[in-house]
């Protein structure tokens, strides 16, 4: 059996190596030069259960529709996107009353404790570095009224495997000492201590090898142009003018997945928001993060990895404008001094590496996984902003599923056949 994966980010290269593990004979297509280059590059860092919530919660609605406009807002909806946003965002707002994004959070609770079990496993197997932190996650909260909302979250999902701590302004402190001088901000938060930390990036880099390895084939810089099909059934890839040949395709191509799918007459409602990080050197700062840590008010996060310092947040509905605002990057080193003042006033001119990606965000904020209309085609896609989270599980269970075992976790939670 020959599968050919369209994507080497983190859902192509996990699903890569497990179905290698059954035997299967592997090639994976990627349009960039190496492995991990586009969503996985860049993101916030953090492997969390603990955020398992989708991001269309009840009342998403109005705080879209009083951020519209705003450049320096949490999630900004920008007019380009309209057009392309109709169906999916009525899906998107119809999933946020209260009884289905409870459900839709248990699904994702479900998937993010399984993938972090498997990401454990591999790091230990592969002997992983990708400069994780094993100490967990602090969201720090500056009103009484964030506090109560997380702790009353972290409470709905402890019953389903998260673990946490309710922290006042002290224990923010002592867990995270270089919040000290933004003490008297704080009201709490919440320390969820089983959460992990580390680059995606490295992570995949570091698994296409093992893959590769194993015996996985890697082509970059393969832009598929198109599919050949016999009967109801895909044979072949079109690459340029080549035909390379399958027995079963899947589709691990992110936000670029829909645009694939369409080629085939298929419907993926999945759509791109745009995310922006920083990356800067940590130097000599003795006060440096040691946990990573999300500012509820700010709607940022900043994540410790190695000798380098993540600082992530915002989220943009923008189509595929790929382009790299000079706002939004200011607004987050805004951020970063409001969360470490310490720190900004060190920070050198030209020091920060701006990036920004897309998440690949389902209509319903669960991933998509497994067969589609077509016989011989599956994707495993709709992470959104967790991907690095989802990813080890959602690459197993996919490869379980092509490979004809039985997953670990009920895949009608995220069939495509959902929608």
């Amino acid at each position: 059996m020959h599968v050919l994966i369209v994507g080497a980010g983190l859902m192509g290269t996990t699903t890569a190596w497990y179905l290698r593990q059954h035997g299967v004979d592997v090639t994976v297509l990627d349009r960039a030069e190496g492995a991990g280059m586009d969503t996985s590059f860049a993101n916030a860092g953090m492997l969390t259960p603990s955020m398992a919530d989708p991001w269309n919660a009840p009342g998403v609605l109005s705080k879209l529709l009083r951020w519209v406009g705003k450049d320096d807002a949490p999630m900004l909806l920008r007019p380009q996107a309209l057009p392309s946003l109709l169906g999916w965002g009525i899906r998107f707002m119809f999933n946020s009353r209260p009884a289905r994004f409870r459900k839709n959070t248990l699904k994702n609770v479900a998937i993010a404790h399984y993938s972090l079990e498997q990401l454990r496993s591999l790091r230990t197997e592969l002997a992983l570095d990708y400069d994780q932190t094993l100490g967990g996650t602090l969201r720090a909260c500056r009103d009484q009224a964030s506090l109560d909302h997380a702790a009353s979250l972290a409470g709905f999902l402890a019953d389903h495997g998260v673990e946490y701590q309710v922290l006042d302004r002290q224990g923010v402190v002592r867990a995270e000492p270089g919040l000290r001088p933004i003490a008297e901000k704080l009201v709490g938060g919440v320390h969820y201590v089983a959460d992990e930390s580390g680059d995606a990036h490295l992570f995949t880099r570091g698994l296409c090898d093992a893959a590769r390895m194993a015996g996985v084939v890697f082509r970059f810089g393969a832009k598929v142009t198109g599919f050949t099909r016999v009967g109801d059934r895909l044979n072949a890839v079109q690459v340029g003018d080549e035909e390379i040949p399958a027995d079963a395709i899947i589709l691990a191509a992110g936000s670029f997945t829909p645009p694939l799918a369409r080629m085939l007459g298929l419907r993926v409602p999945v759509r791109p928001v745009k995310g922006y990080s920083i990356t800067l050197p940590r130097g000599d700062w003795p006060d440096g993060p040691r946990i990573p840590v999300a500012d509820d008010h700010l709607h940022a996060a900043v994540t410790p990895l190695g000798d380098r310092i993540r600082v992530a947040g915002t989220a943009e509905f923008a189509g595929y404008d790929d382009r790299v605002r000079p706002a939004r990057i200011r607004n987050l080193l805004s951020l970063l001094e409001m969360i470490y003042p310490e720190y900004a006033s060190r920070i050198e001119p030209g020091a920060a590496e701006p990036w920004c990606g897309f998440r690949p965000m389902s209509a319903d904020g669960v991933p998509i996984l497994g067969p589609t209309p077509i016989p011989n085609l599956y994707v495993n896609v709709g992470q959104g902003h967790l991907g690095w989270t989802m990813s080890a599980g959602s690459g197993k269970l996919v490869a379980d599923l092509v490979a004809g075992a039985s997953p670990d976790l009920p895949m009608n939670n995220y069939s495509l056949d959902r929608f």
